[in-house]
């Protein structure tokens, strides 16, 4: 069956269709309205008497690939009322029609805005063209901002966090509705009194997810004192595993004596490794007179002063660090190990012919690596008992020291029983992270005082007092189901957004396209 267009049903509702105009490229309709009388805007009272007529053009949404223009006659009346300052109105023909002034259809106008939320400025001018909506970019972003509309829910359980407008220079908070999972403010920085002020406006929050940085917590207690803190449970793991490593970090002297000696042969190193162990010894001097000053109970502002070195490194050298001689990265090489010894233990010692055989198992580094391993490999061969191997860098023993036994090498498996046996309190931390993330997984709260009290004693002291002092919001993480998985979620949905715009937004259009969407 043939079925037809009518003209008519491109007119919006309330409007009534006068005639039509069509060209190559458009599509021109007339339309009147359906009233007879119309109210004024200023004291509302209704008028028959027509005053004139002129004609008011707006853009519609295109149709059978046709830009569609609307011609409304529009009628002026006069206002009957003697003492009204408003002598002459125009007509009003709705704002789910036309709105006042508008150069667009209110239907046009919420795809203009949803174009606008999806994309931003100009790739959605882009693709607005493409759809034959005449509209620039700078209009889509007027749009957005216009049609703003905050939340005014009340807020219950909120969760807070920073956001980088530009990473190490300038930083946002971020404020989510936990309840309803979505954002309901952004706010210019993280200063506690920014926060501070923003959570007095909302006295009915009751519960306050956040990480264990930064001054949430104290504008928190400040601002809305009763509310239930609640800390990050993702943050407080990974705090738990970065004191572990901080520990084996301040351990390497001792784990250096565990698993190779005290003195290194030059003549053993890659040229690189002389390099890094030429500065090593450059520093030792340093560290030394530092490490004597700190037994000596002077105080590090002191220490800076006698020394010239900065504040930074004189700490680091206090709580035990800059000891390590080789700083080792995880390398591409590592996972083709085993197949390198096979081949080394076949007879093939040229590093380019050991490259090329990589090449074959799908190896994508340079022939540099191979040669310097390979390098490494024959001085190993050289090196007697009593000469210092390079040992793994912290963050590979730490590594070895939190995986399965199961899961390690037989190599591996013997370097952590020496360590272990060496050093005693790096196995009692492992053991306290081990128990602390346990806890957080299995919501045990009963185990956190006896756990506290356990690390106060430990290589992992810090990191406890830390928990001790942010006891209440860590006890609520262990038993409440609230945390900030969801505002991580949010802030990756913000940088999304901020990069589509090339970093370029202003908080305001930021909010608009985030929070104000209806």
């Amino acid at each position: 069956m043939r079925t037809g267009l009518r003209i008519s049903s491109l007119v919006p509702p309330g409007l009534a269709f006068d005639s039509v105009s069509d060209s190559t490229d458009s599509i021109i309709l007339t339309v009147r309205s359906e009233m007879v009388a119309a109210d004024c805007p200023l004291c509302g009272i209704v008028s028959r008497r027509i005053h004139s007529r002129y004609l008011r053009q707006v853009a519609d949404l295109p149709s059978a690939g046709k830009e569609v223009r609307i011609r409304m006659i529009t009628r002026r009346f006069v206002c009957e009322v003697a003492d009204c300052r408003r002598q002459f109105f125009a007509e009003r023909f709705g704002d789910d029609v036309v709105a006042i002034r508008a150069r667009r259809t209110a239907r046009l106008e919420r795809i203009v805005h949803h174009l606008g939320l999806a994309l931003g400025g100009r790739p959605a001018a882009g693709f607005a063209q493409r759809l034959m909506l005449p509209v620039s970019n700078d209009t889509l972003l007027r749009v957005v901002r216009r049609r703003t509309v905050m939340p005014s829910d009340p807020l219950i359980v909120v969760g807070i966090d920073d956001w980088a407008f530009r990473r190490n220079h300038r930083y946002g908070t971020i404020v989510c509705d936990l309840e309803r999972r979505r954002i309901v403010a952004l706010l210019p920085n993280r200063e506690t009194a920014t926060v501070q002020a923003w959570l007095s406006k909302h006295p009915g929050i009751r519960i306050v997810s956040r990480d264990r940085g930064g001054g949430y917590g104290e504008a928190a207690s400040r601002a809305i004192p009763d509310a239930i803190q609640v800390a990050d449970r993702w943050h407080l793991m990974e705090n738990a595993s970065a004191a572990f490593l901080d520990a084996v970090r301040r351990s390497m002297r001792g784990i250096r004596t565990a698993i190779g000696a005290m003195t290194i042969n030059p003549s053993l190193l890659t040229s690189a490794e002389r390099l890094r162990y030429q500065g090593y010894l450059r520093r030792q001097d340093a560290q030394d007179a530092i490490a004597a000053l700190v037994s000596n109970k002077v105080p590090l502002k002191e220490i800076v002063r006698r020394t010239g070195h900065s504040r930074n490194f004189v700490r680091q050298i206090s709580r035990g660090g800059g000891t390590d001689v080789f700083r080792t990265r995880l390398s591409m090489l590592d996972g083709y190990l085993p197949f390198l010894e096979v081949q080394w233990t076949g007879g093939c010692r040229n590093g380019a012919e050991l490259w090329r055989r990589l090449n074959g198992q799908g190896f994508q580094g340079s022939l540099r690596v191979v040669t310097e391993w390979a390098t490494r490999r024959r001085h190993a061969e050289k090196a007697s008992d009593q000469q210092l191997q390079k040992i793994p860098a912290a963050r590979s023993i730490a590594r070895l020291m939190t995986t399965k036994r199961d899961q390690l090498t037989k190599a591996e498996t013997v370097t952590v029983a020496a360590i272990e046996q060496s050093v005693p309190m790096l196995a009692d931390a492992r053991t306290l992270v081990d128990r602390f993330h346990a806890m957080i997984r299995k919501k045990a709260e009963i185990e956190l005082e006896p756990w506290i009290e356990e690390s106060k004693r430990s290589l992992i002291a810090s990191f406890a007092t830390g928990i001790a002092n942010d006891k209440g919001a860590v006890h609520a993480a262990i038993t409440q189901p609230w945390s900030n998985g969801q505002v991580e979620a949010q802030i990756t949905k913000l940088k999304l957004v901020k990069r589509q715009m090339y970093g370029r937004a202003k908080l305001d259009l930021l909010q608009a396209r985030l929070i104000g969407a209806p």
